[in-house]
């Protein structure tokens, strides 16, 4: 691959992960909620994500989705699912706000429930990856301008996915410094606190209802 390749799929990956989607507000209202350390882990769990959907969509998986309306609606279904309960829970978790300060950091105190909140972080920007049809639409759509049209080469797909990973990182800090920095900034209250969550939560439900309306053009 030269040079100029690269830096053109370097810019279509860039364009790509930059543009806001269920993994940087994932990311975003983990920053908000529980700080930016532990939004690391939703944006490791996703970026652990994105490899998987990119090595499945080589895999033929990409393909199957284009000519398969029934596997198609039913990781549309799935992914829609997932998004819409991930903004019923943002809702519902507005109305808990009223805890103390101290309670909070007791429950923090607690090394299991840290580690188990640790892992279910990790897990839900994993989930949100891999059940997203859009982004396995992409890499199907994407990888093969880049690819040999005969065979698949390991060291360019590799190269290929850790540039897109990384791209997907680099937005995920972007974001995340970005609500950090707001979060210090603005003074917060159990109002904004709940308005925040509850925003999240309608967004979540309409990427849910977005992902829906998708199809599988052909």
């Amino acid at each position: 691959m030269t040079v100029s390749t690269w830096l053109l799929f370097l810019s279509v990956s860039l364009a790509a992960a930059f543009s806001p989607g269920p993994g940087v507000l994932m990311a975003i209202s983990t920053a908000t909620t529980m700080g930016a350390k532990r939004a690391l882990y939703s944006s490791a769990g996703n970026a652990l994500g994105v490899f998987i959907v990119a090595t499945t969509a080589v895999a033929g998986l990409g393909l199957l989705l284009k000519t398969s309306a029934l596997a198609f609606g039913a990781l549309k279904v799935a992914g829609a699912a997932y998004l819409i309960y991930l903004g019923i829970k943002a809702w519902r978790s507005a109305g808990l706000v009223t805890a103390t300060a101290e309670a909070a950091a007791t429950a923090e105190a607690a090394p299991g429930a840290v580690e188990a909140s640790r892992f279910s972080t990790f897990r839900g920007g994993l989930l949100v990856a891999v059940s997203n049809p859009k982004a396995i639409l992409f890499f199907t759509a994407v990888f093969p301008q880049f690819m040999p049209p005969d065979h698949v080469d390991p060291v360019r797909f590799l190269l290929l996915t850790s540039t897109f990973t990384s791209c997907t990182l680099l937005s995920h800090f972007f974001y995340v410094a970005c609500a950090s920095w707001l979060k210090r900034s603005v003074k917060q209250s159990i109002a904004r606190t709940r308005l925040a969550k509850r925003t999240t939560g309608v967004i979540f439900v309409g990427m849910g209802g977005a992902l829906l309306t998708l199809t599988n053009s052909k």
